[in-house]
């Protein structure tokens, strides 16, 4: 359908524009490290005001999942829609195209469909693609905000090297400020060309350390802040499955390095309420992209997909960062809205590899045969209650170890493989080192691996052969 609607920017000349008839512009927004501790997830506690109304105007996948905790391997996998043992990208080292010279990823497919394409900030993580962000993306050279003249190292005053930093200046001296005011900025650009658009906005924080302005500090009352409710080991699990949190305690200096010393209670608060701070000062940001985004006229022909890269242990099970095959870590939010024609949300298990055909399903061109997600407009239409029986996520242990999670609407089955094993290879029961069962209706903390319980044997049997067939697939399509 041809659209009559005359679209006008924000700039002093307020030039008339036009959408390109059957295409849908698309505002790509991603957050690092940001887990669903949202309001419309849930999560009262956490002020997310502007997230919530994207939400109230949109589908939230409330039990999607990333395919890897951690931030070069799930973002390489989404913007691929492939799984990252086909990427190869298990690391924070491996560029993406080393390993996939002719990969697609969705922003160059959009490319080549007639799209302009630009990105602000982190989309791609930087340690996986050249300087450019991977040029082969963009129709626009990429400006890496990061070399800005504004905060470097994510802090704003403090020289020294800690968790958190509260000061008193507005949000555009900060990076994630910044990224928001040249995100409005390039969706002006863009808007005044004829063509559609598919526009990244990747913004820095939650991520570590926890920097905010003041003024989402003063959101909350540390004293009323709640550690994690449950802190230790679950029963049952293999010791390897947890983490000591590696990250935090090697990179700041007012943690302690030593893995056995405990993080002292008020520092724990400390970093939840930095964490909490940094996720409403993102809200703020990503309230202005959307407010601008209607000024222009463009709300009702753009699709908005956002998203946090993964989740974070803030404290359960005595972890902290993610690289976990746990729950804290691999789910993350993802909230898909287009106008008021989708609505709602559902607790069906999604995964990021089902992003890249669902975005082509809303902006309304077919997506690549090649990718291993499924779209989710199905879901959003109200036709199926379901896509896919589980979500797959995956993390990796002593080099040699590889753990995969299969993730339905009520339970968690992980196995542990040995051999450096990975789902392009034969599978053999033998190369089983552990596995872990966790029932989220009984025990949505993790308490407990049930494994060994004879009450979960029929369970355990189901999930371990539906990993094995996933297993069978994935060398078939290798």
């Amino acid at each position: 359908m041809k659209s009559s609607r005359k679209f006008y920017l924000t700039l002093a000349a307020a030039l008339p524009i036009m959408s390109v008839a059957g295409q849908k512009n698309v505002l790509f927004i991603a957050v690092d490290d940001l887990k669903p501790v949202l309001g419309c997830y849930g999560h009262s506690e956490v002020k997310t005001p502007h997230i919530d109304q994207l939400a109230q105007k949109g589908f939230v996948f409330m039990n999607n999942h990333c395919q890897q905790a951690v931030c070069a391997p799930t973002r390489a996998s989404l913007l691929t829609g492939k799984r990252p043992d086909y990427t190869r990208v298990w690391d924070l080292k491996t560029l993406i195209r080393d390993k996939n010279p002719h990969i697609l990823t969705m922003p160059q497919y959009f490319m080549e469909k007639g799209y302009q394409t630009a990105a602000v900030g982190k989309v791609f993580d930087l340690r996986s693609v050249d300087k450019q962000h991977d040029s082969l993306s963009w129709t626009r050279p990429y400006v890496n905000m990061q070399g800005a003249s504004v905060t470097g190292g994510g802090y704003i005053h403090e020289t020294n090297r800690v968790a958190t930093e509260c000061a008193d200046v507005p949000d555009s001296v900060t990076l994630d400020g910044q990224v928001a005011i040249r995100g409005m900025r390039l969706m002006d650009e863009l808007s005044a060309d004829k063509k559609p658009f598919f526009l990244a906005v990747g913004f820095h924080k939650p991520h570590l350390p926890f920097v905010a302005p003041e003024k989402y500090w003063d959101l909350y009352n540390r004293d009323s802040i709640k550690l994690a409710a449950f802190r230790d080991k679950p029963a049952g699990a293999p010791d390897f499955a947890l983490q000591p949190g590696w990250e935090l305690r090697s990179l700041y200096n007012d943690i302690p390095k030593e893995y056995d010393v405990p993080i002292s209670m008020e520092k724990q608060k400390e970093l939840i309420h930095g964490y909490y701070a940094c996720v409403s000062f993102i809200d703020q940001q990503i309230g202005l992209l959307l407010d601008h985004l209607e000024k222009t006229g463009l709300r009702e022909n753009t699709v908005i997909v956002l998203w946090g890269d993964h989740g974070w242990h803030l404290g359960d099970h005595a972890m902290w960062c993610k690289h976990t095959n746990y729950e804290q870590a691999t789910r993350s939010p993802l909230i898909i809205s287009m106008g008021d024609n989708f609505g709602g949300k559902t607790t069906s298990p999604t995964e990021f590899v089902d992003v890249f055909p669902t975005v082509c399903d809303l902006a309304g061109m077919p997506s690549p045969k090649t990718l291993d997600g499924l779209s989710l407009v199905p879901l959003m239409k109200g036709k199926v209650k379901t896509v896919k029986p589980y979500a797959v996520s995956q993390f990796h242990r002593r080099k040699v170890l590889m753990g995969y999670a299969f993730r339905n609407e009520r339970y968690r089955y992980v196995v542990w493989l040995k051999d450096e094993y990975r789902s392009n290879k034969p599978f053999y029961e033998d190369l089983i080192v552990a596995e872990e069962l966790y029932d989220y209706e009984s025990d949505p903390l993790e308490t407990v691996n049930h494994v060994a319980d004879p009450q979960y044997e029929k369970i355990l049997k189901k999930m371990a052969k539906q990993a094995q067939r996933f297993f069978k697939q994935q060398q078939c399509e290798e």
